[in-house]
Formats: structure tokens, C-alpha cells, sequence
């Protein structure tokens, strides 16, 4: 389990199968319903959205026997399950003119909320290329709080009620110190491969996040062709060739790098 756990909460982009589910169904009656957790929704947030969305919203949580709230919150949803309570910020669809906004408000609430999760949907490249942007130009720390990208409204939503039903059975299991464990670990392997990354001449600490989400492990970026490398990422075409260098010329890189 605790590897299930795990998986769900730090491969963000991991897809979930789509659920089928029944139409037009109204989200007032849900809050009948007797389930495993409670899910509060922001009206402010609700105002904004398509009613196929709030519908489909409706069906999966009655689906998944979830009871549904609606209340004047700061965050756009709050989930409770197994008396943790898990906030999240659904942008629905990626705008680079709202980005101040957006990332200023992830800064105020991830001050209040232990538990925060940003939930993106940018279903095209430029979306993608443009929240990357503007991840980096506004000084988001990886992992505080944790950014989940996906393709569609639909599946953001799936992905937060698997997050907080994950988090809800931590709770429950008593695993949260493993995953502590689990999570230090990572980071340290994380601090070690920008370590890595950074002592190629030229490249920086954003370049080396860069590489992380678009090429992957150390061993992917040294087996990478500089028309890959420029394809992913935003790096300039010098940089990506002495990243190629790096790893694949040997008098590159046994030369003394100090003058």
C-alpha cells in the first residue's frame, strides 16, 4: 500500500482511467448521501465553471460515496477523508495572463493549509510550455506546494479525489512517518541531481528541473540528442550541446574546467 501511496502523490501526471458516469445528475442531491468523505467545494469556484462540469463533479463523488458541500472557502475544494483534510486549487484551463494571480494565491494559501495541492489543466504545448514559464518566473519551490498538470477538467478531478482518498488512507494506516522517510529521501536524491546537473559548465538549478520533468533521470539526459533536449525543454542550443558533450566526449569531459 505504502508504495501505491507513494506513487500517487509524486508522479502527478500518472493517468487515471476515465469512469463513466450518469448524466444531468443535480449536485444538491448529494448532500443525502451517506459516504467514505466529505468533499466541500468553494460557490465562488462553482460560479465560474460549466454545468457539465459541476455535473460530472456530482456523479463521481456520489459515485464514490462522497458527500458534497458547497461553502464560501478560500481554497477552491476541501476534502476530508479519514480526518485528514486535504485543500486544493483547480485551475480548470491554463491562462498565462492570470499567472500572477494564480501563483499569488498559491503562496497565501499554501501559509494556511498544511495539505495543498495545485491542480492545472493544460491540455495543449503552449499551455504546458507557458505554465513551465511561469512556474520557474514565479519562484515555486518543487513540491511546495506539490503542481499536478493534466489534460482536462475531468481527470483533475479524478486526480484530486485519488489524492485525498490516498492521503485519507495514510492517515488511517498510521504510514505518514514512512512516507516522511520515503519523501526525505527523495528530495536528498533530488539535491543530488541537481548537484550532478549543475556541474556541467553553463547550467544552472532551473535548468536542471527542466531537464528533470521533460528528459528524466541522469541516465535518459546522457543517452538524449541535442535535437531532443532542444525539443523539451527551453534550453538554448549551446547549452544543449555542451550538456551532449558532457557525457559523450571524452575530452570534454576529462579536460580541467578551472583556469
Amino acid at each position: 500500500m505504502t508504495n501505491f501511496v507513494w506513487r500517487i502523490l509524486t508522479q502527478p501526471c500518472a493517468c487515471i482511467s476515465s469512469v463513466a458516469m450518469p448524466g444531468g445528475i443535480a449536485p444538491s442531491v448529494l448532500l443525502l448521501v451517506e459516504g467514505r468523505g466529505i468533499c466541500m467545494m468553494s460557490t465562488a469556484w462553482r460560479d465560474k465553471q460549466e454545468h457539465h462540469l459541476i455535473n460530472f463533479i456530482g456523479a463521481f463523488l456520489a459515485a464514490n460515496l462522497y458527500r458534497l458541500n458547497f461553502l464560501s472557502i478560500s481554497p477552491d475544494f476541501i476534502f476530508n477523508n479519514g480526518g485528514l483534510s486535504v485543500a486544493f486549487i483547480f485551475e480548470t484551463s491554463w491562462d498565462r495572463g492570470n499567472a500572477a494571480a494564480v501563483f499569488s494565491r498559491v503562496n497565501a494559501l499554501k501559509r494556511q493549509f498544511k495539505n495543498l495541492y495545485v491542480v492545472v489543466s493544460v491540455p495543449t504545448v503552449e499551455q504546458i510550455e507557458s505554465f513551465n514559464q511561469s512556474y520557474f518566473k514565479y519562484g515555486m519551490e518543487l513540491g511546495s506546494p506539490t503542481f499536478v498538470s493534466v489534460n482536462d477538467p475531468e481527470m483533475g478531478f479524478e486526480m484530486m479525489l485519488k489524492i485525498a482518498h490516498a492521503r485519507g488512507v495514510c492517515k488511517q494506516q498510521d504510514i505518514s512517518s514512512t512516507m516522511r522517510n520515503e519523501r526525505e529521501q527523495a528530495v536528498q536524491c533530488m539535491d543530488a541531481y541537481v548537484r550532478v546537473l549543475t556541474s556541467i559548465p553553463g547550467i544552472d538549478d532551473h535548468d536542471a528541473n527542466m531537464l528533470a520533468q521533460a528528459i528524466g533521470s541522469i541516465e535518459a539526459i546522457a543517452k538524449a540528442s541535442e535535437s531532443s533536449i532542444l525539443e523539451n525543454t527551453d534550453l538554448s542550443r549551446d547549452k544543449a550541446e555542451t550538456i551532449v558533450r558532457f557525457f559523450r566526449d571524452p575530452q570534454f569531459y576529462l579536460s580541467p574546467k578551472i583556469n
